[in-house]
C-alpha cells in the first residue's frame, strides 16, 4: 500500500509540474493533427507541409528544361493568427522562389503555436527536392520567441539569487517616473539673483509668517511653505505639444525622477553684445556656456553643482576695475564677482568658474551644506555683514531653526592674492567664522545678531579649532588667541512689517569702538562702523507685481580694514560685504515689475566715496580700499566719510527682461546703464568716465552681476 502511495505521489508531482511549467510549447495544429500531441503532433505538422508542398507545387518550365537537379531552401513561420508566410527562400532560379511564395500564400490558415499558453509564432526551414520527391523529412524548427520569453525562459534557469541580479538593472529601468518637479520640495539653494527674490519677496513678508529672510540662498523646502512655485510654473506654460517646445519654454533639458532620486541637467548660457559709448573698442561681449545639475537622493540629500566656460571684454570702467584687482602672476585680471582670468585675444578675458555643493537636512530643524559658492546675510540690495560680490569659495554652513529662531554659521576659506603676501608663488590661506542670530520677536519685528571673525595661518595653526565651536562668542576666543591673531566684526540688524506690502529693514556693522573717542566728539578712526536704513513697498500703487525699494548705506574709513593688512574682510581682493569697500555713502532705489513672463528693472545708485591718491606727493591711506596699511593714516582725528579723493557716482541702469523658460530662469534682456563718476583728482584708478553701456543677449539668471562699481 506504502508503495502504491509513493507511486501515486512521484506521479502526480511529475504531472503537476509538467502542466504548470511555465515555458511549455506546442506546434502550429493543422484541422487533421488536432488529436495528436507531443512528437506525434510534429510528425503530423511535418507531413501535412510536405504533401501540400508536393500537391501543390509547379515546377517551373525552365528549370525542367534545364535538367536541374538541386533543392529550393524555405525558412517559413506560421504567425499569431496561424498564417503561413515566406521569410526567406534560397534558390537558383528566381522562379523557383516565386513559386515556393506562391505555393506558401495559399496555405490554410490553422491553429498557430502557443508558448506559456498564449499564441505566438513560430518559424522554420524546410528543404524541397528538385525534382519534386514524396518525400517526408524532418522539418527544422526555428526557435523565435520574443525578447521578453526569451529573457523568461533565460531566468528559469537560474537560481533565485541569480534571477534578481539579472534583473537589477531592469527594474531601476521600471521605477523612473514622471517628473513632478521634486526640486521644489528639496534642500537645494533656489539661485540667488536679486531679480529672480523678487518673486517670491512679499510672500515671505507677509505680516504673521514665522520665516527668516536675511540668510540667503534659501532653499526651495523653506520656501515652499510660502510660494507655490509649481502653482506659478503652471500659469506661465506655453502650450506646446512638441519635444523641442517643451524643452525650450517649459521644462528642464533632462530631468529624470525615480522612487528615492531625482536629478536635472540644463545648459547655462550668457551670451551678451553691447556697446560702451566712451570705449575706444567697438563692443562689449559676453560669452559664457556650462552645465548645471540639480539632484536629490532620499528625501533629505540633494546637491547641485554648475561649471562655466567664459569669455568676455566689458564696458571701460569694468575692465579697469577688473585688472586693478589683479591676482600675483601672470594673469591680468580679476573678473568681479567671477574669479582669476587669463588674458583672451588682445583685450578680453578668459575666466573658468565652477560651483556645487551638498546639501543635507538629517533632522527637520537642521540643515548643513559643504560646498564652492557665496552666501548673503541681509534683506536689503547690499549687506554690511556678508555679501556676495566677492568670487566664490569653499564654505562649511549649518542653519539651525526652532520656535522663532534661525541660527546660521558660516566657516569659509578665502585667499589674499596680492603679491605682498604671497609666499613662494602660493596665495595665503585665510579663514572666516560667523554666526548670525535671526529672532522673529512677534509677527511685525524681527531682529538679528551678527558676529564674525578673520584670522590665517599663524603659527602655523591652520584652521583654528577654536572658531568651529557653533554658539561660542568669538570677541573671547579672538583675546584668548592673541590681540593681533583675529579681527572681529560685530553687527545687529532689524526689520519691521507694518503691513503685507510695506516692511523697513537695517544693518548695523560694528568692526572697533571707542567709547571715549565717542565721547570726546573728535571724530576717531577708531570709530570703525556702518549702516543701513532700507525699505520695500508690494504691489506698489496697488499695481500688482510691481516693487519699489529704497536703501541708503553708510561705512566709515578704515571699517573691514586691520592693522595686520592680511586680516581684511576681503577674499580674491574684493570686499566680503559691501562691494565700495569702506568710507562712502550710498542711495539705492529699485523698481521691479513682472508681468507674465515680463520683467522690468529700473536702478537709480548714488553716492559719495573717498579714495587713495596714490601719488609719490601723497600716498596716504584714507580709509577706502580695504588692504590699506592703517600706520600710513594721515590722521587720527577729524575722520570723514569721503575723505582723500572724494568722488561723486551715479549709476542709472532700465532693464526689460522676457523670461523664456521659468524652470531654467532663460532670459532674453537688453538694458542701458548710464555711469557718471567724478573724482576731485584724476589718478591712475580713479578718473572723471561718463558712459553710456548699452547690452542686449540671452542668459541663465543663476547669479547675480554687479556693475555699480
Amino acid at each position: 500500500m506504502k508503495a502504491t502511495l509513493v507511486l501515486f505521489a512521484l506521479i502526480f508531482s511529475s504531472l503537476c509540474f509538467s502542466q504548470n511549467d511555465p515555458y511549455y510549447e506546442q506546434y502550429p495544429i493543422f484541422e487533421d493533427c488536432q488529436s495528436q500531441s507531443g512528437e506525434a503532433l510534429k510528425q503530423c505538422f511535418n507531413n501535412k507541409v510536405y504533401n501540400l508542398l508536393y500537391t501543390t507545387f509547379k515546377v517551373p518550365d525552365e528549370v525542367i528544361e534545364n535538367n536541374y537537379k538541386g533543392d529550393v531552401g524555405i525558412m517559413f513561420e506560421v504567425d499569431k493568427e496561424g498564417n503561413f508566410k515566406v521569410v526567406y527562400v534560397d534558390a537558383i532560379y528566381n522562379s523557383l522562389k516565386d513559386e515556393a511564395k506562391r505555393v506558401f500564400s495559399e496555405f490554410p490558415k490553422i491553429q498557430p503555436a502557443t508558448y506559456n499558453g498564449k499564441p505566438a509564432f513560430k518559424q522554420f526551414s524546410v528543404k524541397l527536392l528538385i525534382p519534386l520527391q514524396d518525400q517526408s523529412q524532418p522539418i527544422n524548427s526555428v526557435e523565435y520567441l520574443s525578447a521578453k520569453e526569451k529573457k523568461e525562459k533565460e531566468l528559469n534557469q537560474l537560481t533565485a539569487l541569480e534571477q534578481k541580479a539579472k534583473q537589477e538593472f531592469d527594474s531601476v529601468t521600471k521605477a523612473i517616473q514622471p517628473y513632478t518637479n521634486n526640486a521644489y520640495r528639496s534642500q537645494i539653494n533656489i539661485p540667488f539673483s536679486h531679480e529672480n527674490y523678487a518673486r517670491f519677496d512679499r510672500s515671505l513678508n507677509m505680516v504673521g509668517t514665522n520665516s527668516h529672510t536675511a540668510s540667503k540662498p534659501y532653499r526651495y523646502e523653506v520656501v515652499a511653505n510660502y510660494y507655490d512655485f509649481a502653482a506659478e510654473n503652471d500659469s506661465l506654460k506655453k502650450q506646446t505639444s512638441t519635444y523641442a517646445g517643451r524643452k525650450l519654454w517649459n521644462e528642464h533639458l533632462v530631468q529624470l525622477q525615480g522612487k528615492d532620486y531625482w536629478f536635472t541637467v540644463d545648459p547655462v548660457l550668457d551670451l551678451q553684445v553691447g556697446k560702451d559709448t566712451d570705449a575706444e573698442f567697438s563692443s562689449t561681449y559676453n560669452n559664457t556656456r556650462g552645465v548645471y545639475i540639480q539632484g536629490g537622493l532620499g528625501k533629505d540629500f540633494s546637491f547641485s553643482a554648475s561649471v562655466f566656460e567664459s569669455q568676455g571684454r566689458f564696458a571701460d570702467y569694468y575692465n579697469r576695475y577688473a585688472e586693478s584687482l589683479k591676482a600675483f602672476g601672470p594673469d591680468p585680471a580679476i573678473v568681479p564677482g567671477r574669479g582669476i582670468a587669463k588674458r583672451f585675444g588682445d583685450d578680453g578675458y578668459d575666466y573658468p568658474v565652477a560651483e556645487g555643493y551638498l546639501s543635507y537636512s538629517p533632522a527637520k530643524f537642521l540643515n548643513v551644506q559643504f560646498g564652492h559658492g557665496k552666501n548673503f546675510i541681509g534683506d536689503g540690495y547690499r549687506s554690511l555683514f556678508q555679501s556676495d560680490v566677492a568670487s566664490p569659495y569653499p564654505y562649511l554652513k549649518l542653519n539651525t531653526k526652532f520656535w522663532k529662531i534661525q541660527y546660521t554659521n558660516t566657516w569659509t576659506w578665502l585667499r589674499d592674492v596680492r603679491p605682498e603676501v604671497t609666499v613662494d608663488g602660493a596665495f595665503l590661506t585665510k579663514y572666516i567664522a560667523n554666526h548670525y542670530l535671526s529672532w522673529n520677536v512677534s509677527k511685525r519685528l524681527n531682529v538679528g545678531l551678527f558676529e564674525s571673525v578673520i584670522w590665517t595661518n599663524s603659527n602655523d595653526r591652520g584652521f583654528d579649532v577654536n572658531y568651529l565651536n557653533p554658539v561660542i562668542f568669538y570677541r573671547a576666543i579672538e583675546f584668548e588667541t592673541g590681540q593681533d591673531a583675529g579681527n572681529a566684526i560685530v553687527g545687529a540688524s532689524a526689520k519691521y512689517k507694518f503691513n503685507d506690502n510695506i516692511n523697513a529693514y537695517s544693518q548695523f556693522v560694528l568692526d572697533e569702538f571707542s567709547l571715549n573717542d565717542v565721547k570726546a566728539g573728535n571724530k576717531s578712526y577708531k570709530n570703525k562702523f556702518g549702516f543701513q536704513l532700507g525699505a520695500k513697498y508690494y504691489n506698489a500703487f496697488k499695481v500688482k507685481n510691481l516693487m519699489l525699494q529704497a536703501e541708503y548705506n553708510q561705512v566709515r574709513p578704515y571699517a573691514y580694514s586691520h592693522n595686520s593688512i592680511v586680516l581684511n574682510y576681503a577674499h580674491n581682493n574684493q570686499s566680503m560685504a559691501h562691494l565700495w569697500g569702506a568710507n562712502f555713502r550710498e542711495l539705492v532705489l529699485i523698481g521691479r515689475y513682472q508681468y507674465k513672463r515680463w520683467l522690468g528693472e529700473a536702478k537709480l545708485v548714488t553716492g559719495v566715496r573717498g579714495f587713495d591718491f596714490n601719488t609719490a606727493e601723497d600716498d596716504a591711506f584714507y580709509g577706502g580700499d580695504l588692504f590699506g596699511d592703517e600706520d600710513t593714516r594721515p590722521f587720527d582725528t577729524g575722520v570723514e566719510i569721503g575723505q582723500g579723493n572724494t568722488t561723486n557716482s551715479l549709476f542709472a541702469s532700465g532693464q526689460i527682461a522676457y523670461m523664456v523658460n521659468p524652470t531654467t530662469n532663460l532670459k532674453v534682456f537688453a538694458n542701458a546703464t548710464y555711469r557718471n563718476f567724478n573724482p576731485e583728482v584724476n589718478t591712475v584708478t580713479e578718473f572723471k568716465n561718463s558712459t553710456v553701456w548699452f547690452n542686449f543677449g540671452i542668459r541663465t539668471d543663476l547669479f547675480n552681476w554687479y556693475t555699480d562699481y
